[in-house]
């Protein structure tokens, strides 16, 4: 049963619907966590601290790349939706 945004949503239904974007974030957290362990616990303290100054940097381009992803493929979709195929390519 695909899931429709003009449907009503109970909490199974929204839970259904972000489960995917919540699984992606709780694997991006426990990747950092264990890469400073490793990169701790093989490599100098010094490596440590700078993948920990490095991460911020990461997060934000990370990030930045996820709002141009988004709101590129949300007006491409409007513009699809609206039957003007030619502009949306």
């Amino acid at each position: 049963m695909p899931i429709r945004l003009s449907d009503h949503f109970s909490y199974r239904r929204l839970l259904r619907f972000v489960l995917a974007t919540i699984i992606m974030m709780i694997v991006a957290s426990v990747y950092s966590v264990v890469d400073g362990f490793f990169v701790s616990n093989v490599l100098w303290k010094n490596a440590f601290a700078t993948v920990n100054l490095m991460m911020p940097v990461v997060m934000a381009l990370g990030s930045f790349g996820f709002m141009i992803g988004t709101g590129g493929s949300t007006l491409i979709a409007k513009t699809l939706g609206e039957g003007d195929e030619r502009r949306a390519k």
